[in-house]
């Protein structure tokens, strides 16, 4: 038994009037009967289209601005009427009901007019649109007689399978269709809900509903058996690698994505330092392991991947600024392999310089990359759950910094004392790392406790602490030294500068002995784990 179904009936009303005359077109050739509402009737009749109005079908004129028109028994009933109930269709004949076998609805622009800078609050109550969804729903719920069209992406599938099927269409398409449906109201109502949930900006609603789109399907996750996929946050105006562009090389991988979006955070952080200065930010396994600011991207690149060469190899870079050809040359000197370039644009020099070293690099321009407000809440899943938390975007200011200890810090110390801190903010805690003019020279990360990351730091910077002699080197903690052993190792390499929050009980310890060395300890007052 054939599950196709003639669509002899039609309701179109859309905000979004791209490609619609070609639809209408179609509709028409088929000898579809089209009703249609308000501006959607107007701009088809303007091209010969002709319509019934929604007064017309319902008998009632629209009122209240608009708020009231669809919302009709002549409407609804002509959309949930099944037509293979004898009761239904009684019910229809009883009532001057007739079916409605195909729908185009796309909403009022709730979640574009929010996102508009100054809009009232009267604007976006106006564009919270009731009679779309409750006809998307409707023939949704219904898709075995009705096929529901929601987006302008969708208009060349369905004119094509009425071509094919002569008018009709498949139950395989309207049960698509209706899937794609109620996910689009879902997003909707979730925008909303949303919406209204902000003016409470320090309270986590009750109920938390996720709206992501998905963007591709991934070769594998962390490793080979595991699947993946990647999903986008529609709206979201902050730089991101989801969806971005590919100027050269394969698609991003899960621990591509993962990494690059770790480099862009740390560029991202860096920009606030000194807003002038180019970033490079070098990331492996989500933690830099090269991090400098200079005056060029050029010369922010070499002292970066000076940083800790071994690591850098097969890592992922990221430029707050534009790559030219110098930048390109320096990064493909040697014996370097890099996995992901991510810049604000590339010179044609650098494009090529950097395709023809390597085949398979990624990479990607996102254009200005800067700090945005558009921050939404971090999830973190667990068995069972999901944990929520605001993002960590708390930046340190030298305004924030309390001198409690040794000589106070000259204008280059507090500089590398505000990188350093910036710079631990991104490494896995237990987190140390040491810095000197505005380079990450070693850092120690993700250890069970906190000596061993001084270790691993001071290990990292054994060539350069050697040959600093008394210059101002800093020592960057993610959170206070519950003793003075770490600081005492640090020290002991030729730390002169320790930032850390502070809150210990044994601060003092930490104090005292930065006090009995002559090394400047300064205490932010926020930690910062990164689990």
């Amino acid at each position: 038994m054939s599950d196709l179904v003639a669509v002899r009936r039609a309701l179109v009303s859309v905000s979004d009037k791209r490609d619609l005359l070609p639809l209408a077109r179609t509709l028409i050739e088929h000898g579809v009967e089209i009703i249609s509402t308000g501006g959607t009737a107007t701009a088809l009749i303007a091209q010969g289209i002709p319509v019934v109005s929604i007064e017309q079908l319902t008998g009632f004129p629209e009122i209240m601005d608009g708020r009231l028109k669809t919302l009709h028994p002549r409407v609804h009933g002509g959309l949930l009427g099944r037509r293979d109930s004898a009761t239904h269709l009684a019910a229809m004949a009883q009532h001057e009901i007739r079916p409605i076998d195909l729908v185009c609805v796309n909403l009022y622009p709730f979640e574009s007019t929010i996102r508009r800078a100054g809009v009232t609050e009267a604007e976006a109550i106006e564009n919270i649109d009731i009679g779309g969804p409750s006809m998307i729903r409707s023939a949704a719920k219904n898709f075995s007689h009705v096929c529901v069209v929601t987006s302008p992406d969708q208009y060349d599938l369905v004119c094509g399978e009425l071509r094919q099927h002569h008018g009709a269409t498949s139950g395989r398409l309207r049960r698509s269709l209706a899937a794609t449906a109620f996910t689009r109201t879902a997003a909707y109502d979730s925008a909303i809900s949303q919406w209204f949930d902000s003016s409470h900006e320090h309270d986590f609603s009750n109920t938390l509903t996720v709206n992501l789109v998905k963007v591709d399907e991934l070769r594998y996750g962390e490793n080979p058996h595991q699947r993946a996929a990647v999903y986008t946050r529609p709206g979201s105006r902050e730089p991101s690698l989801v969806g971005a562009p590919l100027l050269h090389g394969k698609p991003l991988s899960y621990n591509n994505l993962l990494d690059a979006s770790a480099a862009l955070e740390l560029v991202e952080d860096l920009c606030e330092i000194v807003p002038q200065q180019s970033a490079c930010a070098i990331i492996k396994h989500t933690n830099p392991c090269g991090a400098a600011l200079a005056s060029t991207a050029c010369e922010a690149f070499t002292h970066a991947y000076e940083g800790d060469p071994l690591a850098a190899y097969g890592s992922i870079v990221a430029f707050n600024c534009p790559i030219d050809e110098e930048t390109a040359r320096e990064m493909v000197a040697g014996e370097r392999f890099l996995e992901v370039v991510i810049a604000e644009s590339f010179s044609a020099p650098a494009l090529e310089a950097l395709s023809a070293r390597w085949k398979n690099v990624r990479l990607i321009a996102l254009g200005p990359i800067r700090h945005c407000e558009d921050r939404p809440v971090s999830l973190r899943s667990v068995p069972g759950g999901v944990l929520v938390q605001d993002r960590d975007t708390l930046p340190l200011r030298a305004e924030s910094l309390q001198h409690v200890a040794g000589p106070a810090p000259t204008s280059a110390v507090l500089a590398d004392a505000l990188f350093a801190f910036n710079i631990v903010k991104h490494l896995k805690s237990n987190a140390i790392c040491i810095a000197h003019d505005q380079t990450l020279w070693g850092a120690g990360a993700g250890q069970m406790d906190r000596v061993a990351s001084c270790r691993i730091a001071i290990e990292k910077s054994r060539g350069r602490l050697a040959t600093a002699g008394s210059s101002g080197v800093v020592a960057a903690s993610d959170a206070f030294f519950p003793f003075a052993d770490g600081p005492q190792l640090l020290i002991d390499a030729g730390v002169r500068c320790v930032v850390h929050p502070g809150g210990s009980k044994r601060d003092q310890d930490t104090v005292d002995l930065c006090t009995k060395h002559g090394v400047t300890c300064l205490l932010t007052g926020s930690r910062h784990f990164r689990h």
